[in-house]
């Protein structure tokens, strides 16, 4: 059974929400993270950016130390506030192509992490853990939720329903046209039902935010007798509202091979067509796009090699590692090698194609994205799948919700 409890975010005033939100700072470049800064000063970067402040690049502890202040000052100077109240938080998000997401954020508990109970697909890095914990543990707070998916649930549906047809308490637009909506919920009979729903949830299963997650575990283990140490904010939403996008994979070279000598060696494990400038995007599991010299070919995994063991043998990101990036290109770390790079498959595949004409790549490869059952019996097997299998939307806004120590 999951244990998910309401808690007493520390949020923005009304008036200052859209001022306040932003996106995760990773999505930033510094340029556009300083233009941002100066013409905002309620923007959540001062926070996380506190250099700013000093026109210098602050770095570890000493970052870690400044984000608390800014903190304590946006709470002194009445920009965030905490609840009274422990609440749940309707959370709903509209983005411009009208894709809808809504569930509802609260606060997960570690030990059902531990007790896989929510369960993962997705292996984390030991020195991204203990740094992003160290971070928790000096500033004292979490600004982002792990996003989380559960099974369709008709009571958590009326509930969320009857909820949404009130006036929310925040509703806002940011200028890349997305529109957010947070509905705090403190009612006790509605507090105590989705309390009771999501007890009889046997499963949970985290769709973006294992470095969040596993960093909260290593947190909860040195604070054992604190409550609030033993739970991590999250954003929980059914299944039907996730949407996963694939990656694509570019590749630096071809290890030495001669275009001829790479199709060859790609030809043992795939039928081959080339596809000349028609652009070929696979319909099927286990077809794959390539990109190469100007020419878009499609690549079918030959039948003798479908035979699979487990359910991460069949899974398209783990077919491309052990039948070309490994064989062929000889990368081995996909996490860490130089020699590859990422795009979700949100962009316009012109936008590859012109990476790898330009010379800066040698070849690219797609695939079609991972589905919610195949991520789910990854998880549920206790695998983990290859780095940049998921690109997993919604993202949520940084400071709309926090979790407080």
């Amino acid at each position: 059974m999951a244990n998910v409890l309401p808690f007493k975010a520390v949020r923005p005033t009304r008036d200052k929400v859209g001022l306040v939100a932003t996106r995760a700072y990773q999505f930033y470049d510094q340029e556009g993270r300083d233009f941002r800064m100066s013409q905002n000063p309620f923007s959540f970067l001062h926070i996380i950016n506190p250099g700013y402040k000093y026109d210098k690049e602050v770095l570890g502890k000493e970052r870690f130390k400044l984000v608390k202040n800014r903190y304590q000052e946006f709470k002194e100077e009445g920009i965030l506030f905490q609840e009274e109240l422990p609440a749940y938080y309707i959370y709903k998000i509209v983005d411009r192509e009208q894709n809808s997401y809504v569930g509802i954020i609260a606060s997960a508990c570690v030990n059902d992490y531990k007790n896989d109970c929510i369960k993962k697909h997705e292996n984390t890095i030991e020195h991204r853990e203990t740094l992003f914990k160290q971070y928790l543990e000096t500033v004292g707070f979490n600004a982002e939720a792990v996003l989380i998916t559960y099974p369709e649930n008709d009571t958590l549906t009326t509930i969320i329903d009857t909820i949404m047809t009130q006036r929310a308490e925040y509703e806002f637009t940011t200028t890349y046209r997305d529109t957010h909506y947070l509905w705090p919920v403190t009612n006790a009979v509605q507090v105590r039902k989705i309390k009771d729903s999501f007890s009889k949830i046997d499963t949970l299963y985290i769709a973006d935010g294992h470095h969040r997650s596993a960093s909260s575990a290593l947190l909860s283990k040195d604070h054992q007798q604190q409550e609030s140490f033993q739970h991590f904010m999250s954003f929980l939403i059914p299944e039907s509202d996730l949407r996963i996008y694939e990656f694509n994979r570019l590749i630096k070279d071809l290890n030495g091979l001669t275009k001829e000598s790479f199709l060859i060696a790609l030809d043992g494990y795939f039928r081959i067509e080339n596809r000349g400038s028609v652009l070929y995007k696979p319909s099927k599991k286990h077809h794959f796009n390539m990109y190469l010299d100007g020419e878009y070919y499609s690549l079918y995994l030959r039948h003798s090699l479908r035979e699979f063991h487990s359910p991460l043998d069949k899974l398209d990101t783990q077919i491309l590692c052990e039948t070309i990036l490994e064989p062929i290109l000889k990368i081995k770390d996909v996490r860490n090698d130089r020699r590859i790079d990422y795009v979700d498959g949100r962009k316009e595949i012109s936008a590859i194609k012109d990476r790898v004409d330009s010379g800066e790549y040698a070849v690219a490869f797609g695939m079609l994205p991972v589905t919610i059952e195949e991520l789910k019996e990854i998880a549920d097997a206790g695998l983990k799948m290859p780095p940049k299998s998921t690109y997993i939307e919604p993202k949520l806004r940084s400071g709309i919700t926090i979790y407080e120590f």
